[in-house]
């Protein structure tokens, strides 16, 4: 269902909007009360948890997280570490809806839609989800959401809270099986409830690969009051393609053809690979450089590092964030980074599989030409981060060598 151009353009200005009082806010120097909490409810617990009784800014003990990525660079596998813990509150991919919106949107209207406009109706809705406001998610959402309910919410089923009581209304909480079978028990979504469940979480989480740098970020990681942690998982380039050839088949078959027939098609576009990888390199290059609006904010992981030793990762992440291990957690990974060809399936969105097998698997998958390719293009971007080139079919297929430069990688404290 298409969106009209009205009812668009209404969210751009009202995007802009909150954007400009946002960054008025942002800007001032020092904080005298708290903000006006909505009559819902909705921002009470912000409030409590950020200012004390005679108005001045106090550090809150909630924490926000975005693990930030880009399509098919081990994503959702590393958001499960945190969908696990049974105090988290986690999303999977919520900006999905904003940019189903703006793309719905006549060809007219698109015109006057710049990527400000759009990185600023994410960085609104981010904003409103950390506030547990899951109301405001209902102006992208379609078919409208009718008393507060939907059957359109975009991999619900990935969500541990969105498949547990009080969300999901079932004899037993769906949240250790895989998630379309949560989405087909559990239907549709009551947006009150799950902001319900949103509060009595101690800690939220949110999975986006939709926002291209971690500099269209920075409004949200200055804001003291938001608590934010960014965790930037990045993967090889190399490895980011052969995953997307396999799963987007439409989007990629020019890719797949090549790889296939080692000729390269005409239609062959290069430009996402290279997007890509320049806005990985731009995001590690701004967390290297270690700007004051990201100290103790920011921490690069590599997926390669998360899939041969998931628990030790894990265990830095959660200790950057200042989060308490949870054995639920480990029994996840230890039960879910072993599995074979056979007990995984074919579901091509399965967070469960042998992760040390997977780490560099792309290497029997991907053409030499293509590797060849890519490495011309992203050549930067691999130095940056610890992964080899390699010059020969020999070298890429002798997986017993890895391409992964031992690298140690300090979050920004």
């Amino acid at each position: 269902m298409e969106c009209s151009w009205k009812t668009v353009l209404l969210l751009v200005c009202a995007s802009l909007g909150i954007q400009y009082t946002a960054i008025r806010s942002y800007s001032t120097t020092s904080f005298q009360c708290c903000p006006k909490c909505s009559e819902t409810g909705v921002f009470e617990l912000l409030c409590e948890d950020t200012w004390n009784s005679h108005g001045t800014f106090q550090q809150q003990t909630r924490k926000h997280i975005i693990i930030f990525a880009t399509t098919r660079s081990g994503s959702s596998f590393t958001g499960q570490l945190f969908n696990q813990h049974p105090d988290i509150f986690y999303l999977f991919e919520p900006l999905y809806h904003v940019q189903q919106a703006f793309t719905n949107s006549s060809a007219k209207l698109k015109n006057l839609l710049d990527r400000r406009a759009l990185l600023g109706a994410y960085r609104d809705l981010l904003h409103n989800l950390f506030d547990c406001d899951f109301y405001f998610l209902e102006n992208y959402i379609k078919p409208v959401p009718k008393n507060h309910e939907t059957s359109s919410f975009f991999r619900r089923g990935a969500s541990s809270a969105l498949c547990s009581h009080p969300v999901c209304d079932v004899s037993q909480d769906l949240h250790d099986v895989e998630e379309h079978v949560c989405a087909k028990k559990c239907k549709s979504v009551n947006l009150t409830l799950a902001a319900k469940a949103c509060h009595n979480r101690s800690h939220m989480a949110i999975k986006i690969v939709r926002v291209p740098e971690i500099q269209d970020l920075r409004t949200l990681l200055e804001d003291p009051r938001l608590n934010l942690k960014i965790v930037h998982l990045v993967r090889d380039p190399r490895a980011i393609l052969t995953s997307r050839i396999g799963t987007f088949t439409d989007q990629f078959r020019a890719w797949k053809i090549w790889n296939a027939t080692r000729r390269k098609p005409h239609n062959v576009d290069l430009s996402q690979i290279t997007t890509t990888c320049r806005d990985i390199s731009n995001s590690a290059e701004t967390g290297f450089s270690r700007p004051s609006w990201l100290k103790g904010r920011y921490m690069l992981v590599r997926y390669e590092d998360v899939a041969k030793e998931p628990v030790k990762k894990a265990k830095e992440v959660y200790n950057f964030i200042g989060l308490d291990w949870d054995d639920k957690v480990q029994r996840w990974v230890l039960q879910n980074t072993n599995g074979s060809a056979a007990s995984i399936g074919n579901y091509k969105y399965t967070t469960s599989r042998n992760s040390t097998a997977t780490a560099e698997s792309w290497r029997l998958n991907l053409s030499f030409d293509i590797v060849q390719t890519v490495q011309a293009l992203c050549n930067s971007t691999l130095s940056q981060l610890g992964y080899k080139l390699v010059g020969s079919v020999v070298e890429l297929r002798n997986i017993s060598h890895s391409l992964v430069e031992p690298r140690t990688f300090l979050p920004f404290l």
